[in-house]
């Protein structure tokens, strides 16, 4: 080939890629949407991809550029994302017209099978016969089964902080201790395993969880693999090792197996799924998916979970006045218990409930919902003088929950941590959605709700939270990760409770 024709080729290559990237990037203005112009190839996402925003951040600082808008446009790199703000409309596209948008977009499935066909993955009617099946995992009756597994994996933890701290206190990342926490509760809940991490921190089990759940801080991994699935297969970049694949499998299969020969019955996740496997009708499920649905149950409860706690330690261990009041509605329930916390007692416990929910609105799972359209919908005007939009089928949705939780028209004084807003019902529901909302909502949210309660409850059952040099206050969020983490971690410094405890029954 000619020097000349190579030339020529190239130029038009480079300038039909120009016109290709210019198109994609050009969507709302198109339609007279208000956004940010977007960077080539980086969308709105160049501040977090250079590191100067957290993401959430990022979403937030566009979400208050637009304060009367119903929408605004959002350039996830090439890809269009309507941003909803107004919580009619997130109502009506979440539960109202649910069908329209009952299906979450592709995420890693196409390189990552350990995670590919995983509830929040999977679309449509073959989504409710999954949510069928896996609902009753998570009902208040096997919940209340659970309560006791999930406080013998309390007492283990506080039992070492005690142990460990002493009077004198000690200082800790509550991520490294409380993710512990949360693999012993899945460990148990989940796979029927018991592992006590705190006297054996070398187990297997808690290794590779850990080392399965470090792909949620590599925000480079994951962005290549959520937006360019082909590159990344062509750099064989995997989220997990063929090492963490292979001991989830096995611990899987050697699980079904024993149950299977010895006719063990447990009030679990993996119990129902065997149940399905048995049966002639309806959906069928095999060792694979018994294996993804197990496996994202442990990253969600190693790794979000426990970070949800970190976050609540935090507030907690920084806010004595909240630290006491809150302390002295467990020694009230000790009182009434005995000395032994019952599921009930613990669930009825207003002033800790608001105190959760707090944390999860200043501190959410996830810093946006997303949703794909998947039959033609007409969103009404963004602005007063604009004209209505007919969302495609692919298109996608954000709700940035993050930016809502936040937000002064929704809450007063909105980067306080105040619990008692929960409590004098100034909160919105359509405006708080740290689990989801409508019926796509997080399947766990009530298993993760007392496992958060219960690791409170013992916390300050037992301990004494205060704020170390380390701890950063305020919290500084982290820019590099894909979710929401602090800057240099969560520390406190953690002591044995000076004041005993009562545990008398009153008569």
């Amino acid at each position: 080939m000619e020097l000349s024709t190579l030339i020529l080729i190239t130029i038009t290559a480079c300038i039909c890629l120009y016109y290709f990237i210019l198109g994609k990037l050009s969507h709302f203005k198109r339609l007279k949407i208000p956004h940010v112009r977007p960077i080539p190839l980086l969308g709105n996402l160049g501040p977090f991809i250079f590191r100067r925003l957290s993401l959430p951040e990022n979403l937030q600082k566009i979400y208050d550029l637009f304060p009367h808008v119903k929408y605004f446009g959002f350039y996830d790199f090439m890809a269009p994302v309507y941003v909803i703000r107004d919580p009619e409309i997130i109502t009506t596209i979440a539960i109202k017209n649910f069908d329209n948008f009952c299906d979450h977009p592709d995420l890693f499935e196409k390189n990552e099978p350990l995670i590919s066909g995983n509830l929040f993955s999977v679309k449509g009617d073959h989504w409710r016969e999954m949510r069928k099946l896996l609902s009753p995992t998570f009902s208040s009756g096997k919940i209340k089964i659970m309560f006791q597994l999930m406080c013998e994996c309390a007492e283990n933890l506080t039992d070492f902080l005690v142990n460990d701290s002493g009077n004198i206190g000690k200082t800790y990342d509550m991520k490294d201790v409380l993710s512990k926490y949360g693999n012993d509760v899945v460990a148990t809940c989940a796979f029927g395993i018991s592992v006590n991490s705190f006297k054996h921190p070398n187990n297997e089990f808690l290794l590779l969880a850990k080392e399965a759940s470090t792909f949620s801080s590599n925000s480079l991994k994951v962005l290549i693999n959520k937006h360019f699935p082909l590159f990344a297969r062509f750099l064989r970049l995997k989220l997990f090792s063929s090492r963490v694949r292979s001991f989830f499998k096995e611990i899987i299969a050697d699980t079904v197996k024993t149950r299977d020969e010895q006719k063990i019955i447990r009030p679990d996740m993996l119990h129902l799924m065997m149940e399905q496997r048995d049966k002639t009708d309806g959906v069928m499920i095999d060792i694979d998916e018994m294996t993804t649905h197990s496996f994202v149950f442990l990253i969600a409860g190693y790794d979000s979970t426990s970070t949800a706690m970190c976050f609540l330690a935090h507030e907690i261990g920084i806010n004595f006045d909240i630290q006491n009041k809150l302390r002295a509605e467990i020694d009230d329930v000790l009182i009434r218990t005995n000395g032994k916390p019952t599921y009930e007692a613990i669930s009825q416990m207003k002033y800790l409930d608001a105190v959760i929910n707090e944390s999860l609105r200043l501190y959410p799972l996830a810093p946006f919902l997303d949703r794909v359209c998947v039959k033609d919908f007409e969103l009404p005007p963004a602005t007063p003088d604009g004209e209505p939009i007919t969302l495609k089928p692919g298109d996608n949705i954000w709700f940035p929950s993050y930016a809502l939780q936040r937000d002064p028209k929704n809450y007063s004084h909105p980067n306080k941590f105040d619990p008692d807003r929960f409590l004098n019902g100034e909160v919105d529901n359509s405006l708080y959605m740290p689990f989801g909302i409508g019926p796509r909502i997080c399947i766990a949210n009530r298993f993760a709700m007392i496992k958060l309660k219960i690791m409170a409850f013992y916390l300050l059952w037992r301990c004494d939270l205060e704020p170390d040099t380390k701890t950063r206050i305020p919290m500084v969020l982290n820019k590099k990760s894909f979710i929401m983490m602090p800057e240099g971690g969560f520390w406190l410094k953690l002591r044995a409770r000076k004041s005993k405890a009562p545990v008398t029954l009153i008569d």
